[in-house]
């Protein structure tokens, strides 16, 4: 009986193809950890990559599925309310945090993320980790990966950008203002995962100041020769 209750749910799972999960993890966000989000305009139907189309008018989308659209980025929201009918009318639509945005709690802010080419960032991981440097969550798509890190003035940004020798064009920052896909999305540039998942627990993950990350992205980038801006 445990055997045919098991496969039914796989079954079940199966057909409900993961919108379950984004829910799931757009609830968690929004008020276990207080990160406000709202819906990503999704792809056009039929498929994913090759010749895939965001849904939006724009047919040179840079990051297609990825982005707000309707509702603007100011929606982003940690109310538990709005969050659930969002993914009830809207079940596969990607998960999109508003970066650097007010938490919606009594104090703080959404984490801000610096990203960067797949290859250069597989790099970084490795130097952070030989140097012993504590990382919070990492997402990743075949692509990229964004390293989550704790909000920054553009003024701090600027003062550590000043400081490099070279800034290659490939290194994105995801600020105030900006946004970035969460998982389980599914975006034009494939499957968003964690690369480093967070810890298990209902408090909003750890991630630590930009500079701490700037300069070994920086030097991982350099040493892949990864300048040029990637789409």
């Amino acid at each position: 009986m445990r055997e045919i209750l098991g496969r039914r749910r796989r079954l079940l799972s199966r057909r409900d193809n993961g919108k379950s999960d984004l829910i799931s993890a757009a609830l968690t966000f929004a008020t276990a950890w207080q990160w406000p989000v709202l819906p990503g305009i999704g792809l056009e139907a039929g498929g994913r990559r090759d010749g895939v189309r965001c849904a939006c008018p724009d047919p040179e989308c840079t990051v297609p599925g990825a982005h707000p659209f309707d509702p603007g980025l100011l929606a982003a929201t940690t109310d538990e309310r709005m969050v659930r009918w969002w993914w009830t009318n809207r079940p596969e639509a990607p998960i999109v945090l508003a970066t650097g945005a007010p938490s919606g709690a009594s104090e703080g802010r959404a984490p801000c993320a610096v990203s960067l080419p797949a290859v250069a960032g597989a790099r970084a991981l490795a130097a952070f980790d030989r140097r012993d440097v504590r990382l919070g969550p990492v997402i990743a798509t075949p692509e990229r990966l964004a390293i989550l890190v704790a909000p920054y003035s553009m003024e701090q940004l600027g003062e550590l950008l000043y400081a490099q020798d070279f800034v290659p064009g490939s290194l994105r920052f995801h600020g105030e203002g900006g946004y970035l896909a969460l998982p389980p999305s599914i975006s034009g540039a494939g499957q968003v995962r964690w690369e480093r998942a967070p810890l298990p627990g209902s408090a909003a993950p750890w991630v630590p100041d930009v500079e701490a990350v700037v300069g070994t992205v920086v030097d991982a980038l350099t040493r892949t020769g990864v300048s040029a801006p990637e789409l």
